[in-house]
């Protein structure tokens, strides 16, 4: 299987399941309301799936960091989420609503591998001097499903019922099994390890390491145990069960957990990369709660507030478009920290409640969010250690979801009291986001 097929089929079989991960959301909501009759619990059905992604993913990580077939456990993965959705579905208005809450957490642990569990298996699919373009690619399928998934839900719900978009949304999963199976195998248990002795390195280092990272033990060994520079040499303590003469076997889940989520905060850029996204997906969550009320104002109707979420994506998709036509037009850490300041720009013109602001703050959302989830790819490739690549990824995914309700739970109070100044406190933390960037750049050069 060639290489140029593996990256359609990884990159169809993403968009997919993405698509069905985008319809489940308000799928769900439809159904739920639809059985129920109450927004309460509808919403609490949608919270119930997405909370339990923030558990899920450092352990599905890890898992498919150990297995030496992870597009198959992925695949699995995947099936169980269409599984737990149908299962979903058939529970609602048989069983206790409370169990069916249930069952809709316990599907929810495997959310993250929609996300971050497909795009960490991007390098063995690609070629290296092909994964700045790729990325943009892989980033369009979330713009792309965020465009249709929700409208496609929307329109099925009201010609064949809401139980239908849960149908459909199972479907969409399902048809990206086959991709995900075969996704190529691990390269084996030394994969991605060095022996240093003498300057001399030798093995395969992960995508996207600077000449200078190259020339050091790899963090994969070390679990990310790095002290305090970013470049240059580095003082490295080793990180127990991890030396050259330990098999990845002999490492727990536990452990692998713990070795993510210390590769995330140690490793200065993936960390900065990382505390700036998480902040910056609170203010979109907060944006996204607020859209139907702004909507409401600007255009005269709640329902117009989809459409004003439609730009964006069409925004988004045409940024990413042209960053995968130029990959090396702008540092992606730089677009890390300046798409928030397009983002924050979106909110501030949004709060003003004129229509033609509000469209351009659509579209200037867009601008920032598209680009922004490019870059944070391309960062969490060039620094993640293979060994804990799929981790880093699901954990990352994990964060934002978990930081995404936190901005729309906090949105819903002060939107309700005064819309502008929800919009405005969105920008702020937007602000807030770049600000935190910097502030990580210039604590890591003051202790270096």
């Amino acid at each position: 299987m060639g290489k140029r097929y593996l990256k359609w089929s990884y990159l169809s079989g993403a968009a997919a399941a993405r698509m069905g991960d985008e319809m489940s959301g308000p799928a769900l909501l439809l159904a739920g309301f639809a059985v129920g009759g109450s927004v309460a619990e509808a919403s609490s059905l949608l919270a119930g799936i997405t909370v339990a992604a923030a558990v899920g993913g450092p352990v599905l990580g890890a898992l498919l960091d150990r297995s030496a077939r992870p597009g198959r456990l992925l695949a699995r993965a995947l099936a169980l989420y269409g599984a737990g959705l149908a299962a979903i579905l058939l529970s609602l208005g048989r069983l206790p609503f409370a169990l069916t809450v249930l069952i809709a957490v316990f599907t929810g642990l495997l959310g993250p591998a929609l996300s971050g569990g497909w795009t960490a298996q991007l390098p063995r699919v690609v070629p290296r001097e092909q994964m700045p373009r790729a990325n943009a690619l892989d980033a369009m399928t979330f713009s792309l499903a965020s465009l249709a998934g929700p409208a496609l839900a929307g329109v099925l719900a009201k010609l064949f019922g809401a139980p239908a978009a849960v149908v459909a949304s199972v479907a969409l999963i399902s048809l990206a099994l086959p991709a995900a199976w075969r996704l190529p195998a691990d390269d084996g248990p030394g994969r991605g390890r060095v022996a240093v002795g003498r300057g001399h390195v030798r093995g395969r280092l992960p995508v996207g390491r600077s000449p200078v990272r190259d020339r050091l033990p790899a963090d994969d060994d070390l679990g990310c145990d790095r002290l305090p520079a970013d470049h240059g040499p580095a003082r490295i303590r080793p990180a127990a069960g991890h030396g050259p003469e330990q098999g990845r076997t002999t490492v727990s889940v536990a452990g692998d957990v713990v070795a993510g989520f210390r590769c995330i905060t140690r490793t200065r850029p993936l960390a900065r990369a990382t505390l700036t996204s998480v902040i910056s997906c609170a203010g979109l969550g907060m944006l996204i709660t607020c859209n139907p009320s702004l909507g409401e104002r600007a255009f005269g109707s709640a329902a117009d507030g989809t459409m004003l979420l439609s730009c964006t994506a069409v925004s988004a998709l045409a940024a990413n478009a042209v960053l995968a036509r130029r990959p090396h037009a702008i540092a992606p850490d730089t677009i890390i920290w300046s798409s928030t300041l397009f983002l924050a720009a979106a909110l501030l013109l949004a709060a003003t409640g004129h229509p033609a602001l509000v469209i351009a703050a659509a579209v200037v959302a867009g601008i920032g969010e598209g680009p922004q989830l490019v870059a944070l790819f391309t960062i969490r490739h060039r620094e993640a250690p293979e060994r804990l690549r799929s981790q880093v990824f699901t954990t990352g995914a994990s964060l934002k979801i978990t930081a995404f309700a936190v901005g729309a739970a906090a949105a819903g109070p002060l939107a309700t009291r005064s819309l502008s100044a929800a919009l405005l406190t969105a920008a702020g933390v937007q602000l807030a986001a770049g600000l935190s960037y910097g502030a990580a750049k210039f604590s890591t050069r003051v202790r270096g």
